[in-house]
């Protein structure tokens, strides 16, 4: 019982699970908010473990908006994605975050991608993101450091659904 026990915890201790977060900003100094939330993220939740080039995109869903920067990153954790989830929202408020309207400008928001190939359907987290095969915004980034990586409800890589998007927003390396 007791080799089993110590065998559990080491597995448990050593499980690292690849989380994937989008940050965008587009108000104020919108590179400067990507920066300090990432930053928080490292201080609150885990390293950086890679990270893309910070991409300008047309403001998606209120086309009147000022444009976004987005950045993905890849962190590796031991976290519960509900956990991470309060963390984010706390950083996102500690950055000047208002929820006023939906997809309404914002100092910053951090969006939970993928965690590993865990799918969660709850009432306050959906991972993977629900509309992130949609959006180029996301994909272009995503691509750029996991074009590999399996959407584990579509069964499709990030490049398969990059290279299948119908979204047209102007997406470039800022």
């Amino acid at each position: 019982m007791r080799i089993i026990l110590r065998a559990l915890s080491i597995i448990f201790v050593t499980t690292m699970i690849d989380v994937f977060l989008l940050l965008g900003s587009n108000l104020g100094n919108r590179q400067g908010f990507l920066q300090m939330a990432i930053r928080h993220i490292e201080t609150d939740i885990a390293p950086v473990m890679k990270k893309s080039s910070v991409y300008e995109t047309q403001s998606w869903g209120k086309t009147d908006a000022p444009d976004y920067l987005n950045q993905v990153i890849q962190l590796k954790t031991e976290l519960s994605p509900q956990i991470i989830l309060q963390k984010i929202l706390n950083i996102e408020i500690d950055l000047g975050r208002k929820r006023e309207e939906k997809w309404g400008s914002r100092t910053i928001d951090i969006d939970i991608l993928f965690y590993g190939n865990d799918i969660i359907a709850e009432s306050s987290l959906n991972i993977p993101h629900p509309e992130l095969h949609k959006r180029r915004f996301t994909l272009a980034p995503l691509d750029e450091i996991a074009p590999d990586f399996i959407h584990p409800v579509f069964n499709k890589s990030i490049f398969q659904l990059k290279s299948e998007l119908k979204d047209n927003l102007i997406v470039k390396k800022f």
